[in-house]
């Protein structure tokens, strides 16, 4: 038994010296570890094996004889699955394997370190499926690669890339073999270029016969040619160059190539981009046409944060049409100028400032080559513009507002300038009103006290002679005061009693006296420039008082029917003196005498026609009378829930009456009715009936006479009335007035109601539930096909009386004319890619279709198309384009469009 022993205890030494020597793998579950740098590696991790020894020693970026590189830093390590360590210094990691080094990142689903040589190589997996997983996602700094395999050598930052794809600013460069570069470059052969996000299989791309990529820089290649669904094109490059940048910079802008019939061959927006700072920038553009015309262009954006923002745009422009020596050559030089400035509202909350300014020369937008093919850009008939300032003085109960308008005419090339519109208003205060009061309130302290100011300096000229203008005898100027002192009192508990003073004053600096010159029948103008004080007052008393009554029908009693009638009386009386009387001096007369011998007297104002009205002629003593009702009902609806509608918004009326003047002392009937149809429209009329009749003079003229129209059996002469109505339909319009009309509850709120009951639903972790709508889908199973549309109705009318014709000697009226309108619009999306727009319109004076235009866009994903057509209209145009939707790509496009100025004719 003894030598039994000693022969098993030897041989289990002999065992332990082999497992020692053998050198046999140690493989841990889920294994992290820490590879230490030079100097501090131990022993016990240099083992041995020569699994992928052969591989990786193939490595190009090594040295012929491979030799130790030391690491500057820990390599830190990890896997999922597990870690092999084998002989030679080698480990292996399976199951979403991870290396990180200071500036370098890699995760794959294999991943083999050669941590002698500091060299990692890493692949994905193959499934049953031939669907490859854990592909290798190497990050170098900010910038990271998709790959299907790769050497990488951390200590000289190269190494070898297969199938790399890098996002490279809005596209994509992916190649079949790459080299990295130790400056983080790539060599690669065969690439490809693509702005498509389907960079395994895109729509387009530019295949790169050989490249270098920098990283967030630029793309440089050699010869390159367009790829279009695998089919290769015929427009090849000899090199192109695409730079990268994640922050603002100067550069050129392309210009792109035009060819126009009237202007010939030329280039447009091309210029240079000048990144001044991150608040502020600028943008230089030019056009230019082998006929002469040309352009320049300046834009600026700026921005300061928390304070304000901006655009400002400048162009001026000279076109040259038809050719030198003949009739048809023509030059216009124009100019535009477009401001917008936004306050941030927390910048200052007492003071605002703001812009909007849109002016341009008349012909700007129709000579612009950018608006050829934009109907509404040249039918635009009027431009308006405005910049302004606001200032609170809270304490002050003070407001201070300055406003400069633009109105341009288009069709005369008129423009009215208002520089400044200066408005100072004091809010409501109530002078006499205790600061410490005690017991109940006094009559006196119900007196309030307001001030308007208003100052205009205005000017209606044509554009060309606007800064020709002399500002003293072109421009009209003025300032006007309003002071309202005002108070209201209860009478009886029902009555409202409001008793009010205005006094207004105004100050001209011209004043204009007029005479007639018989020789040459007109009117003779002598103007005296000055200071001149005008001003009125008037006051007035007024009473009001409201009386309600509740009336419940006998019909449909279930329905528990209530109407309310609220109606609404009012009387006033005002009295003013008359300012033309010769005490005032405001007004004057002069004799005018015909070459038939016939004198008129003719009375005038100094002050008329200037910025503010001068006081009306006339001593006034008026009583007003108005009545206004309003009536709504409540009833039960099928689920017993009150509804509340109104039946008649308001309907009202108001007359006065004069005392004090000796003829026509009534003035005209006004009616107004405003009913709420549903809650997106309401129907609004106001219409006048003139109280008196038209009779003939003795010249047999029509005129206004002193009878009413009352006395003669009739009702007031109606004037006439306008009003608009439009109306959007949609997808839902048909089943929502199905729904209305049956008493059904909307299914889709109910939709909603349920969603929102859903929103409350959380998790056991007090998350929300991922809300998950499911598809709507037919009586058959099938999804449901939307085609999402709409289409805008606007239609416009007026009733006027037509003075052109002759009037009805038996009724003594004239006869109506009636004005319609319509306008349309719509869209349609056949598809998720394709959409469909048109805006039309039909004159029913002119009898004509208006200015017409269709719209057809496609999403090709990374590729847009879209068609505009004009056939109809003053303007008539087609234009078709297909480009790139990347910006880098701008001109990768192609494009067809009728001639300009050839206004095409359709048969």
């Amino acid at each position: 038994m003894a030598p039994l022993k000693a022969n098993t205890f030897i041989s289990f030494i002999l065992l332990s010296v082999l497992l020692l020597l053998s050198g046999e793998a140690v493989s841990q579950r889920r294994g992290k570890g820490m590879l230490p740098p030079a100097g501090q590696r131990t022993d016990s991790l240099r083992v041995g094996d020569t699994l992928l020894a052969d591989s990786v020693r193939q490595d190009t970026t090594a040295v012929a004889a491979p030799k130790k590189q030391a690491l500057d830093a820990p390599v830190a390590y990890e896997a999922s699955d597990s870690i092999v360590f084998t002989q030679g210094g080698f480990a292996h990691l399976y199951g979403d394997g991870k290396v990180s080094y200071p500036g370098a990142d890699l995760e794959a689903a294999i991943i083999s370190m050669d941590m002698d040589n500091s060299t990692v190589f890493a692949r994905g997996v193959t499934d049953s499926l031939d669907a490859v997983k854990g592909r290798p996602v190497f990050k170098d700094g900010d910038t990271s690669y998709e790959t299907d395999t790769i050497r990488y050598n951390f200590k000289s930052k190269k190494g070898i890339i297969s199938n790399v794809v890098s996002q490279q600013g809005e596209g994509y460069v992916t190649g079949n073999n790459a080299k990295k570069g130790a400056g983080d470059e790539l060599y690669m052969k065969s690439g490809r270029y693509t702005t498509c996000d389907h960079h395994d299989h895109p729509h387009f791309y530019m295949q790169m016969t050989y490249a270098k990529v920098r990283p967030k820089k630029n793309v440089v290649t050699g010869p390159a040619y367009l790829v279009v669904e695998d089919v290769p094109l015929p427009l090849a490059v000899p090199f192109f160059f695409f730079p990268f940048s994640s922050s603002y910079q100067s550069g050129f802008l392309m210009p792109t190539y035009m060819d126009d019939s009237s202007r010939g061959f030329g280039l447009t927006d091309g210029g240079y981009y000048f990144a001044i700072s991150d608040q502020m920038d600028l943008k230089l553009r030019a056009d230019i046409f082998t006929k002469g015309s040309w352009a320049l262009n300046a834009e600026t954006n700026y921005v300061k944060r928390y304070k304000y923002s901006g655009l400002l745009q400048a162009s001026y422009q000279v076109t040259k049409t038809g050719d030198k020596g003949l009739p048809d050559y023509s030059v216009a030089k124009d100019f535009k100028i477009v401001w917008s400035h936004r306050q941030d509202p927390k910048a200052s909350p007492n003071s605002t400032f703001s812009a909007s300014v849109n002016f341009a020369t008349s012909s700007y937008e129709r000579t612009n080559i950018g608006n050829m093919y934009n109907s509404q850009a040249m039918s635009q008939n009027t431009k308006t513009s405005s910049v302004s300032y606001s200032r609170n003085f809270p304490d002050q109960h003070l407001s201070i507002s300055a406003t400069t308008n633009i109105a341009q005419t288009m069709r005369d090339s008129s423009v009215a300038v208002t520089l400044p519109d200066l408005n100072i208003s004091l809010s409501t205060i109530f002078p006499f009103k205790r600061k410490h009061p005690v017991g109940n309130e006094r009559w006196y302290e119900k007196i309030s006290v307001r001030y308007t100011g208003r100052m205009k300096n205005s000017i209606t000229t044509k554009d060309n002679k606007l800064f020709k203008s002399n500002l003293v005898r072109d421009w009209e100027n003025g300032m006007q005061h309003d002071i309202p002192i005002s108070a209201t009192f209860t009478l009886f508990k029902y009555f409202n009693l409001t008793p009010s003073v205005n006094y207004t004053e105004r100050w001209y600096t011209r004043k204009v006296k007029q005479d007639w010159d018989v020789q040459h029948q007109e009117v003779v103008r002598d103007t005296t420039y000055g200071f001149h004080r005008v001003y009125n007052y008037s006051a007035s008393l007024g009473l009001n008082t409201k009386i309600y009554g509740m009336y419940k029908p006998v019909f449909l009693p279930k329905k528990a029917i209530q109407i309310r009638h609220v109606i609404t009386p009012s009387v006033s009386i005002s009295a003013a003196p008359d300012f033309t009387s010769s005490h005032y001096g405001y007004y004057d007369s002069y004799i005018k005498e015909g070459k038939d011998g016939v004198r008129d007297t003719v009375n005038y104002s100094y002050y008329a026609g200037q910025v503010f009205s001068p006081p009306s002629g006339g001593k006034q003593g008026n009583i007003q009378f108005s009545i206004s009702n309003n009536l709504e009902m409540k009833y039960k609806d099928k689920n017993d829930s009150i509804r509340k509608v109104s039946l008649i918004d308001e309907l009202g009326a108001s007359i006065s009456y004069n005392m004090a003047a000796q003829v026509r002392p009534w003035s005209d009937l006004q009616l107004n009715l405003r009913l709420k149809l549903s809650k997106n429209y309401t129907f609004s009329m106001a219409s006048t009936f003139a109280t008196y009749a038209y009779e003939f003079n003795e010249r047999g003229e029509v005129v206004v006479g002193n009878r009413t129209e009352w006395s003669y059996g009739r009702f007031g002469r109606w004037s006439g009335y306008g009003s608009s109505f439009s109306y959007t339909f949609n997808n839902d319009t048909w089943k929502k007035w199905k729904e209305k009309f049956q008493g059904k509850k909307n299914k889709e709120e109910d939709n909603k109601e349920e969603q929102a009951d859903s929103e409350d639903e959380t998790n056991p972790d007090g998350t929300k539930k991922k809300k998950v709508e499911k598809a709507a889908v037919d009586s058959d199973g099938y999804q449901v096909f939307k085609m999402p549309w709409s289409l805008n109705l606007n239609y416009s009318f007026s009733v006027s009386e037509d003075r052109s014709k002759p009037i009805n000697r038996k009724t003594m009226r004239y006869p109506y004319r009636y004005t319609q309108n319509l306008s349309a619009s719509g869209n349609i999306k056949i598809s998720n890619k394709w959409a469909i727009s048109f805006n039309s319109g039909y004159d029913f004076e002119a009898k004509k279709i208006v200015q017409t235009s269709f719209n057809i866009t496609r999403d090709l994903h990374c590729f847009s198309m879209s068609a505009s057509l004009s056939p109809f209209g003053q303007w008539k145009y087609y234009n078709f384009t297909i480009r790139a939707n990347a910006s880098i790509l701008q001109d990768l496009k192609w494009e067809q469009r009728s001639q300009t100025q050839s206004n095409i004719q359709w048969y």
